[in-house]
């Protein structure tokens, strides 16, 4: 296999990052200084000099509590990214990091996943590459919970029919179902989710899928209009008391 991928396999760093240290002559095979694109065998000796450790170090991962009307990406349609909120004055004052800020966190920040640009929650923005790959990794077996508001809409938000109120009287046990197993989306069937009822009008779903709004759609096929959605928890790091536009650093000893 090609060695960026040997050592993303490894769990030392992302791809693009196995390349970075490739370009600066912090990787060795078999004793050698390693090249772009190189083929390597599970035989081979695979080295990483200390300055790509150090450099790793530095990288940060930042949580924040992402309102409705930011996107998670690129700024577009008029409407800011989420990452123009990581400044010093709305750092979460109960951030327990010791880090300091420092202007170069917020170069190369990417989100790993996404919230809708009407969704709220915890956004986890990275530099480093291992911390995007637990998340959103094609193995990853990281799931996300969230607490979804929701109206029954058999005939769409605005038709005939909508509930508002006590929305878990009228909507039918054969849809939860559906809604556990049994959908999907864009012809490619849906993982097994865990749905559950918190409230008459609130819904918890964990997924371990990420689909372009997938919620929201899974919603809609079984009649439920969604009204309100809070990502609270990725893995075991969980959105708490984080205020709305605010962040803080992940803790050192915190894995997702």
């Amino acid at each position: 296999m090609r060695l960026n991928k040997r050592l993303a396999e490894l769990g030392l760093c992302s791809r693009r990052e196995a390349d970075d240290w490739i370009a600066r002559g912090w990787v060795r095979v078999n004793g050698q200084p390693a090249v772009l694109g190189q083929l390597v065998g599970e035989a081979d000796c695979v080295e990483v000099a200390p300055p790509a450790r150090a450099q790793q170090r530095q990288q940060v991962t930042i949580l924040l509590h992402k309102p409705v009307g930011y996107v998670s990406g690129q700024p577009e349609d008029g409407h800011p990214s989420a990452a123009t909120l990581i400044r010093p004055q709305t750092r979460w004052r109960e951030d327990r990091s010791p880090r300091r800020f420092e202007p170069a966190h917020t170069r190369g920040l990417a989100p790993a996943g996404r919230l809708d640009i009407d969704s709220t929650g915890l956004l986890v923005l990275t530099q480093d590459g291992r911390a995007a790959k637990a998340i959103v990794g094609e193995r990853s077996a990281v799931d996300k919970e969230y607490l979804v508001r929701v109206q029954w809409a058999p005939s769409g938000p605005k038709g005939p029919g909508v509930v508002v109120h006590n929305v878990q009287a009228v909507f039918p046990a054969q849809a939860l179902a559906r809604l556990r197993h049994g959908l999907a989306l864009d012809g490619v069937p849906l993982r097994p989710a865990q749905v559950e009822w918190i409230n008459p009008e609130q819904l918890r779903f964990v997924l371990t899928e990420g689909r372009k709004r997938q919620i929201r759609r899974m919603c809609e096929l079984v009649g439920l209009h969604v009204v309100g959605l809070k990502r609270v928890r990725i893995g075991r790091v969980a959105l708490g008391a984080l205020p709305p536009g605010q962040w803080r650093y992940l803790g050192e000893h915190e894995r997702f």
